[in-house]
């Protein structure tokens, strides 16, 4: 599988977040204590960009850009042709810099790059990524900076399509273990390469033959990726319930993986024994759905295809849910994720508030609050300290967040 870089790493907290052209931020220096963090200010002045980017510390990508040019200050990137996230990482062993760097290229220079409109289409982005000064993949990043996110959007994770669910599984499994990021980057190429052939057969420039080989790797990678996602989910579904039932006077929440592979009464003995298990019935699959693959060009069944059902009291959230059932439940997830990493890793990811607290009742508030404060660093965005109230906010270090620039409250 080749090397878990970030086996064994743990995040205490972020002591320095340093930006260079990200967003509406021309240059910041700033440093975060462990503790709780309060960002105030009014909306699009920058609170969710210093969010944004240690995110983009942990992920490898920001969660909020379609692609790289979105994050960097065109104005100031014209100047100097660069922009910047850096951050140092406090550890028990010791400290660590991590930085994401990025080139401005002009078009028609260099690699190829993705196209886009206006103003920017004069321009490509190259990335590239160090962890203590040498260089990294960008797949490598994920893990060595552990973060837990929340924000509006996840309100898609219970109304949304399965894709999101999806995600939400493949970001924290990849952030607890290098090992299933290499299963999902393996798979995904994979599913390219098979698809491509599976047209090349149906337009009968290839024999169905060659797809052996392809059969191979796909049952061997999504076999992998099912045998960690059901494993992982056992632990995931006893944290979600407990703090649903927290948030929702007593309410229990039940995360139930449906594959599209018929698993039924497949126990979770161990990953190896489940790995070989699913191979298995993947295998009989694809030999059962040749003829349906090969006339839609498609692969028809495997982990890029499964979802994530969220059922409270066994009504299904995402046809049922109110609003306010929705937020609970994305709550209950987020906080969750944030927890199964701390049992894994064995210290607690740095979590991301960005203004969720606002649309939640007191109750609510205190009981997010109380549990997002148990970790090393937690930071919070808001428009108005208010709802933080005045006991969470006198533990905090609050900084205003003005037009990109940040000062002491």
């Amino acid at each position: 599988m080749g090397r878990n870089y970030h086996q064994g790493l743990t995040t205490l907290y972020l002591s320095r977040l340093n930006l260079t052209n990200f967003r509406n931020i021309r240059e910041l220096e700033l440093d975060l204590p462990p503790g709780p963090i309060v960002l105030v200010g009014p909306n699009a002045q920058g609170k969710t960009s210093i969010l944004e980017a240690i995110y983009l510390l942990a992920v490898a990508r920001s969660f909020r850009a379609d692609n790289e040019r979105e994050v960097v200050n065109w104005e100031a990137a014209e100047e100097t042709g660069q922009a910047m996230v850096a951050g140092i990482v406090e550890r028990k062993a010791g400290r660590e810099r991590v930085t994401v760097g990025y080139q401005c290229v002009p078009a028609g220079q260099g690699a190829p790059g993705q196209g886009g409109l206006g103003q920017e289409a004069s321009f490509r982005v190259q990335k590239q990524a160090t962890v203590a000064r040498v260089r990294r993949r960008a797949a490598e990043l994920i893990g060595v900076v552990n973060a837990v996110l929340f924000d509006a959007g996840d309100m898609e994770l219970v109304y949304g399509s399965p894709g999101g669910r999806r995600r939400y599984l493949d970001v924290l499994l990849s952030q607890a273990d290098g090992a299933y990021l290499q299963s999902l980057q393996r798979y995904q190429r994979v599913i390219q390469q098979r698809n491509q052939l599976l047209r090349l057969v149906q337009d009968k420039r290839a024999g169905d033959d060659e797809l052996a080989f392809w059969d191979e790797e796909l049952v061997t990678a999504g076999a992998s990726i099912l045998a960690y996602r059901l494993e992982a989910l056992e632990r995931l579904n006893e944290l979600a319930s407990l703090i649903h039932g927290e948030l929702s006077d007593g309410q229990g929440l039940s995360l139930v993986y449906r594959p599209t592979l018929a698993l039924d009464g497949m126990g979770v003995e161990g990953r190896e024994e489940l790995r070989a298990g699913v191979a298995e019935v993947f295998g009989e699959a694809l030999r059962a759905l040749r003829g349906r693959e090969l006339a839609t060009g498609s692969t028809a069944v495997g982990p890029h295809r499964d979802d994530l059902r969220l059922l409270a009291e066994g009504v299904d959230m995402g046809t049922y849910a109110s609003r306010g059932q929705a937020r609970t439940v994305a709550l209950a997830l987020r906080l969750a994720e944030a927890a199964y990493l701390s049992d894994l890793r064995g210290d607690g990811p740095i979590v991301l508030l960005d203004d969720v607290l606002s649309e939640l009742d007191g109750r609510r508030r205190a009981q997010v609050l109380r549990r997002a404060s148990s970790y090393e660093q937690v930071i919070i965005t808001t428009t108005d300290l208010e709802p933080l109230g005045e006991e969470f906010v006198r533990g905090a270090m609050c900084l205003r967040v003005v037009g990109g620039e940040v000062a002491p409250l």
